[in-house]
């Protein structure tokens, strides 16, 4: 590990979510002086599936981080279900689920560990080019200085620089962890299940803490008919599926509320960047939440970042590069997406051909070639 360089800062990162943290490791790993920007002052959760594919774990592993020491729960199949029906299919890849609350702690320490300089409990308000490159105001009247600039806030936006809409937009995320009766836990250990409702569609899965995650989107008309009450979009839900309504009967909600997450642009896919200011994870591309690719995305644009970075390219060379080889599996999730949303009957054919399943998951992966390339440079 090379130590960190005691020259002016040389990168500032926006975000200490995954792709945030795993940049500022590969870059601090080599030597340059990392400066990382993190809002959250502690562990906390977020709103995300919480599903580590083939991809991620391989990007985890490369940087050292020990899922089994995390405790993170194996995933060996999808199963999919409308009101009645359930189609279910073995995934063509392993896959673990690893609460955000414990990998982002994880690869935060890594970082610390790595010679990354990390600020918590700072929001940056506003970046900006200046005469050193970039210049970001934080919050808390703290100003920060650097030629490069990393934004990897994920689905929250800096302001000057926010997204634009994309293909699939008007969605509310809710997540709310749950204590499964003994028997319906037994039931999903191992397996990520999917949801279809007028409306939108929702997983869930077993964490590291033996608890339930249940991660949804809906549209805003649906959340409207609900009164924009919680409880009355979860009893929609369990109404429209006698499957998640097993799954939750007798379930303790864990959390005193869900948490909940706003105009999120699904299908966003960026073939360029400002000059100097290199977008990652979700700031780069947003894959719709059912693929479970997002931390995949996120891992991958860090390490693609880094290459870049360290051998003289630039931030359009990062976006190009990551428009090519996202631009299939974005367009194919978001299409699903949309159809899942406007026909929930569409779990029925998935129940009459089961390896549907498994076909839809091998395509909505990064391409195998870009991230075996990654994984093996970083090996030689």
């Amino acid at each position: 590990m090379a130590p960190l360089a005691q020259n002016r800062l040389e990168a500032l990162i926006g975000g200490g979510g995954p792709a945030g943290a795993a940049l500022g490791i590969h870059l601090a790993r080599r030597g340059r002086a990392v400066e990382l920007i993190e809002q959250s002052a502690g562990p906390h959760h977020k709103v995300c599936g919480e599903f580590l594919s083939r991809e991620a774990i391989a990007y985890l592993q490369d940087l050292g981080l020990d899922l089994r020491a995390l405790n993170a729960a194996p995933i060996h199949g999808v199963r999919l279900a409308g009101r009645r029906s359930i189609a279910a299919c073995e995934l063509p890849f392993p896959a673990l689920s690893l609460t955000r609350r414990a990998l982002d702690e994880a690869l935060l320490a890594l970082a610390a560990e790595s010679g990354v300089r990390i600020l918590r409990g700072c929001r940056v308000d506003s970046l900006a080019p200046s005469s050193a490159g970039w210049t970001a105001q934080l919050a808390n009247g703290h100003v920060c200085h650097a030629p490069a600039a990393f934004l990897a806030t994920g689905k929250h936006d800096v302001g000057g620089h926010r997204r634009p809409p994309a293909a699939q937009n008007g969605l509310v995320a809710f997540k709310m962890y749950f204590r499964l009766a003994a028997a319906e836990h037994r039931a999903l250990d191992g397996w990520v299940e999917l949801y279809l409702f007028p409306g939108g569609y929702a997983g869930l899965q077993l964490t590291e803490e033996n608890q339930a995650n249940l991660c949804l989107l809906v549209n805003r008309k649906t959340l409207r008919a609900s009164n924009n009450h919680w409880p009355t979009l979860l009893a929609h839900l369990l109404r429209c599926s006698n499957a998640l309504a097993k799954r939750l009967d007798a379930a303790q909600p864990l959390l005193d509320k869900p948490l909940a997450l706003s105009s999120i642009p699904y299908g966003l896919l960026r073939s360029h960047s400002e000059p100097g200011l290199w977008r990652l994870g979700d700031q780069a591309a947003v894959i719709p939440s059912f693929a479970g690719d997002g931390i995949s995305i996120a891992l991958h644009s860090a390490r693609l970042a880094a290459d870049l970075f360290i051998a003289g390219a630039t931030s359009s060379a990062l976006a190009g590069q990551l428009h090519s080889q996202l631009r299939g599996s974005v367009q194919l999730t978001t299409a699903l997406s949309r159809l899942m949303i406007a026909m929930p009957a569409l779990a029925l054919a998935a129940r009459l051909w089961p390896p549907l399943l498994g076909l839809v998951a091998s395509h909505t992966r990064i391409p195998p070639a870009a991230w075996l390339r990654s994984t093996l440079a970083a090996q030689t």
